[in-house]
């Protein structure tokens, strides 16, 4: 690349985070956003920067460019993109580049790559085998979707003798050529079914992690267990949560047990797991199955795995008022997530609603009907939630609260948390002593919040500010 042309396609914080390194190469680096202020800080870097506008209006500037790196959540359609791969330059995401870089050796040897990959669980799991590595003694470190560049952690000093690598389905689309020392595909549900143009575009993103030495898939799952026999990969083991067979893991009695990498190995008691409850379990397992698919020992495995710190906004429980339970599940960005947190309560008032990307909630809102006090539900599509509980569900309340402008992405920090605040003042009212208040949104967060991060702390910030009396004079109300 030295001394060529590369265009990075957004300048967040992927995009950024691949300056650096192509700085590093010799490229001559110049990048594009639709944001002026986003541009601006590309150029503090020491690079050129471009209104994506003012690109696309002078089709020579593509003449020069020898390479794209996009940042993963731009679409192959995206104006940028089409105009690119109109002239037959290549396009690779930053993952690519990353490992493409890795591979080479420009920051010290190859390291290995235990990749994660789901529609729900990628976080939890990936933290749990980063949690794994350091008791193993590994320096290490969490990165990709989950927050930190691999190609920051690549650049870390002492250099990392294996990563933890968070991939969504939109950076294993623009990585083709990443192959894992292991790699697992937690579940398949219906997710990004409008980036990737249906569920075949999907699932075929997600069985990218399967392409290394190593796949690891979960058999409870049938859209993930199918993947199995298609999977180039060496070896192909599997993990349930009944009791597994040779090549597998599960659980025996009340143990993990390894009997893929050993004829029957313990590796910790299912009361020892973090966060509690299937889900948990799951987890756990897979985190197992990678790291264990690289020779770490099952007591380090058993180690990392009751060490490990259930992230924020996780099935989290942020307060206890006059007998209700409030709980953040704001990472339930998708039916699928929400499932799990609806039915690990007995009866529950249930917050929902944002953004479905094509998702559907009938069957979840069938199986958890029996469980519901009451549905709240804000956000774009909030109405098609309501509208399934009315249907499925038709003895259950439900109250719709609205942005004033729905239609538009509103990213307005106060009305999304004074919309927030009604919520949950009302979301109280209809509680009774036992019930479980429960943000488990079924949806993403980007029409109202700026993340769903955001939005569970203010989730949050509303259910400390009620007093015991909102709970109680509400309840005799209802």
């Amino acid at each position: 690349m030295r001394g060529r042309t590369v265009l990075v396609a957004g300048a967040r914080v992927s995009g950024l985070a691949t300056v650096p390194p192509l700085q590093d190469l010799g490229a001559h680096v110049l990048v594009t956003d639709s944001d002026a202020g986003a541009v601006a800080k590309a150029e503090a870097l020491g690079v050129r920067g471009i209104l994506q506008d003012d690109l696309l209006a002078n089709p020579a500037s593509f003449d020069d460019i020898a390479l794209v790196v996009t940042s993963p959540g731009l679409r192959v359609d995206s104006p940028v993109l089409a105009a690119a791969a109109g002239r037959g330059i290549p396009i690779w995401g930053d993952i690519e580049l990353s490992w493409r870089i890795d591979r080479a050796g420009l920051y010290g040897p190859p390291t290995q790559w235990l990749v994660v990959t789901g529609t729900n669980g990628k976080t939890t799991t990936t933290s749990m085998v980063a949690s794994i590595l350091e008791s193993a003694g590994i320096e290490s470190a969490a990165c990709g979707n989950i927050g930190l560049p691999v190609l920051d952690a690549l650049r870390r000093d002492p250099h990392p003798g294996a990563l933890a690598v968070e991939l969504s389905s939109f950076q294993l689309f623009w990585a083709p050529s990443v192959r894992p020392e292991a790699g697992v595909v937690l579940n398949i549900a219906e997710d990004h079914l409008d980036w990737h143009g249906g569920m075949d575009g999907y699932v075929r993103a997600k069985a990218g992690a399967l392409t290394g030495r190593v796949a690891v898939v979960g058999l409870d799952d049938a859209r993930a267990a199918s993947l199995a026999s298609d999977s180039p990969a060496e070896r192909v083991v599997g993990f349930r949560l009944g009791e597994p067979s040779v090549g597998e893991l599960g659980v025996v009695g009340s143990d993990l047990v390894d009997r893929a990498f050993a004829e029957h190995t313990s590796l910790i008691s299912v009361d020892d797991v973090h966060p509690a409850g299937p889900a948990g379990v799951m987890d756990a397992l897979a985190a197992a199955a990678v790291t264990r698919a690289i020779g770490i020992a099952p007591d380090t495995v058993a180690d990392g795995l009751r060490s490990y710190q259930v992230g924020p906004h996780r099935n989290a429980v942020v307060r206890t008022v006059a007998g209700v339970t409030f709980v953040d599940d704001s990472k339930a960005t998708n039916p699928h997530a929400a499932r799990s947190s609806l039915l690990a309560y007995d009866r529950i008032v249930w917050i929902a609603g944002g953004l479905l990307k094509g998702a559907a909630v009938d069957e979840l809102v069938v199986e958890v009907a029996p469980r519901l006090a009451a549905a709240l539900v804000m956000g774009r599509d909030g109405t098609q939630i309501a509208e399934a509980v009315a249907r499925h569900a038709p003895d259950v309340p439900v109250v719709t609260f609205s942005t004033g402008d729905d239609a538009d992405v509103t990213r307005v920090a106060e009305d999304a948390d004074v919309v927030m605040q009604a919520v949950v003042r009302e979301a109280a009212r209809r509680a009774e002593p036992g019930d479980t208040v429960l943000l488990a949104p079924a949806a993403a967060s980007l029409d109202m919040f700026v993340d769903y991060g955001h939005r569970g702390r203010s989730f949050a910030d509303a259910a400390s500010a009620l007093t015991d009396s909102d709970v109680v004079d509400g309840g005799e109300q209802s």
